[in-house]
This record gives structure tokens, C-alpha cells and sequence, in this order.
């Protein structure tokens, strides 16, 4: 049983990456349906949520049927992150997550996210003193060092153990990568064989398959994986990998129909949460994923990123069920690369690989 603190999260849990302008509540609410274990926030400003800034406040937001769920932020300075986490702590969340991998210019130039990793002794002091702020057990989400000269997790890691962290998220490529390349485990089995670290470890970066799940637990051990560019769109990612691992067999894919509902869900959550006008636009971001694979779908996908209400797109959703009820979805997924999860031609081959 994988734990953080008092929270069971199974034997081997799936967790949901927290990703900007993606990871909102209803886009959780499908992922949670479908299976994810673990869900975070967007990442939150430190300084934003002191300032009281409508956007910070908002992504504070949690609900009931995500639980357990962690609210992520991020920041340069001890203080106002030690006074974030206590704001945090009053949302009542599950878990409090330090976001030290971002690689964004404007998050990075701040000495924020990633950032920080070229600056580990304040990453440490920072990361302590959020630990010592609140109540909540303390996860942190880094990479593997700044640049291929100072890949230094494994010493990271044990320093932000020893401050009190209880779980730790490696995404495999460092800083100047940003999501270029492949994401390198090796260095991810390192830290979680390491005889020095008693926290849980997950690893995090293409994963994309239910074959690429069971390599990341078999060949580095790592006590789970966290999820991120494969879930958008494909919510049904979580209970794929949970039913391979259990039975060594592939779902069928998600039918026309199971897309459409989810995707309507997922709609109506999004206008219910932000409002007829912002839930709308920023639900358009979605659709290309979700119809994924379709013949011919340029016509319907148009109409869905013009539409203005959620009648019209609603009706534009139950015609294409009508076009293409009789699509089956075929299986194309990419071998396994005997060092990396991913073949070298295609940073992204395997993710959702129907067609």
C-alpha cells in the first residue's frame, strides 16, 4: 500500500499530472471516473494567492468526488510560500504540492519552478519552510537537475526528505529539455533504490501505454506514475492501465458514443464551473483530443471551436455520434524502445494511439 502520510493511494497508484490551463475541476471530474488515484490543482501562485488575485483564489477550488486531492504552488521566496501554504491549508485539501519543474521562461526567470534547481540550498530552505507552515503533508514535483551538467535528483531528493517532504514527483528531463526529447528513468530508479529514501517515488514523462506503465514499475521500481499530455482528451488512459495491470488484457477503446458523453460532461462541468462564456472558449482547447482518430472530422471540429452556446455544440456532438457510430477505433501502439518508452522518430508515438 502506497502512502502519503495517513492517505492510501493502493498498490500502485496513477496519478494525474497537474497541468496549466488543463488540470481544472472538470477536467479532473473525468479523469477521476476513469480511474486516477491522485489529482493536483493547477499550479498556484504563491505571490497571487497573497495579493488575492481572482484567478489564484479560484483554482483553490475542490470538490468532494476528487478527494484525495493535492492543491500545487509555486514561488521564490520562503515567506510568501510559507504564507501561501497556510492560506492552502484553510481549502482543507488532502495534500499541499511545491511545483519545482515548471520550465516556463516567466515561471523560471522569477527563480520559481524549475528555476530554483540552480539554486539546491534554496530549494531546500523553501521547501522547509513550508513544511513548517502547515498541517498538510508536503509533496514536491521537480526534474532531474537543471541541464545535462547538473543532473543532481538524487541529492535533491535526499535533502528534501530530510526537511520533511512525504512523496516526491521526477519528471525525467531537465529544465533545458522543457518536454523535448525522451524522459530519461534511469535517474528515476536511481533516487527510489536509493537505501537512504523511505518516501514514496513517482516517476513522471511519456507515459502513454499500459506496456509503458508495467516497464516504469518493473525495471525502476518506482512506487507509481504520474500521468500528464496522455490524459488530455483520453481520461479513459487511467482505467486502461489499471485493467492491463490486473489482467494483462486491453480494453477496448472508448466507442464514438463514450467519447461524446464524456466530452459532454466534461462541457457542462466547464460552463457550470466558469460560466457560459469562459467555460465555452476554454473547453475548445479539448475537442481535437477527444475526436482523435476520426475520418474527416475538420467540418464538426470547426463548428465546435465557433459555436458560441452549449445547445449548438451539444447538437454538433450528437451529430457526429450520428456520422461515425459505426467507427471502430483500431490499436496502434508502438513498440517498446529497448532505453526509452518512446520510439526515437516521435517524441509522442503510443498517446492514444486509435485511429
Amino acid at each position: 500500500m502506497v502512502k502519503i502520510g495517513n492517505i492510501e493511494l493502493g498498490e500502485f497508484p496513477l496519478l494525474l499530472a497537474p497541468m496549466e490551463d488543463v488540470s481544472d475541476p472538470p477536467f479532473r471530474a473525468v479523469c477521476k471516473d476513469n480511474g486516477a488515484d491522485l489529482m493536483y490543482t493547477e499550479f498556484i501562485s504563491s505571490e497571487g494567492l497573497i495579493r488575492d488575485a481572482i484567478k489564484s483564489r479560484q483554482k483553490l477550488d475542490i470538490f468532494p468526488y476528487e478527494r484525495p486531492v493535492g492543491i500545487q504552488i509555486f514561488g521564490g521566496d520562503e515567506e510568501p510560500m510559507a504564507m501561501a501554504a497556510q492560506i492552502v491549508e484553510t481549502t482543507n485539501p488532502d495534500l499541499l504540492d511545491i511545483n519545482f519543474g515548471c520550465p516556463v521562461k516567466k515561471v523560471v526567470c522569477k527563480g520559481a519552478g524549475a528555476g530554483i534547481l540552480k539554486d539546491i540550498p534554496k530549494m531546500v530552505k523553501l521547501t522547509a519552510a513550508v513544511v513548517k507552515a502547515t498541517r498538510l503533508p508536503v509533496t514536491v514535483k521537480t526534474r532531474l537537475g537543471w541541464d545535462d551538467n547538473t543532473r543532481n535528483i538524487e541529492e535533491v531528493a535526499e535533502r528534501l526528505q530530510d526537511v520533511g517532504i512525504q512523496a516526491l514527483t521526477i519528471h525525467g528531463r531537465t529544465r533545458t529539455q522543457l518536454y523535448k526529447g525522451h524522459a530519461d528513468w534511469t535517474l528515476i530508479g536511481k533516487v527510489k533504490n536509493n537505501p537512504r529514501i523511505k518516501i514514496p517515488i513517482f516517476g513522471n514523462g511519456d507515459i502513454c501505454t499500459p506496456e509503458q506503465t508495467i516497464a516504469a514499475r518493473e525495471k525502476f521500481g518506482v512506487d507509481g506514475v504520474m500521468i500528464g499530455r496522455a490524459a488530455i482528451g483520453y481520461p479513459w488512459i487511467f482505467r486502461e492501465i489499471k485493467h492491463f495491470m490486473k489482467t494483462g488484457e486491453h480494453l477496448p477503446p472508448p466507442t464514438v458514443l463514450e467519447r461524446v458523453e464524456v466530452c459532454k460532461k466534461h462541457l457542462r462541468q466547464s460552463v457550470s464551473w466558469k460560466g457560459d462564456i469562459v467555460g465555452i472558449l476554454e473547453m475548445r482547447r479539448h475537442y481535437a483530443n477527444y475526436l482523435k482518430g476520426l475520418p474527416h472530422i475538420k467540418e464538426f471540429r470547426q463548428q465546435l471551436v465557433t459555436y458560441k452556446t452549449l445547445a449548438e455544440i451539444e447538437d454538433v456532438l450528437d451529430a457526429i455520434v450520428s456520422q461515425y457510430k459505426d467507427h471502430i477505433f483500431e490499436r496502434t501502439s508502438p513498440p517498446l524502445a529497448e532505453q526509452n518508452f518512446l520510439p526515437a522518430d516521435n517524441e509522442m508515438a503510443g498517446c492514444n494511439v486509435y485511429v
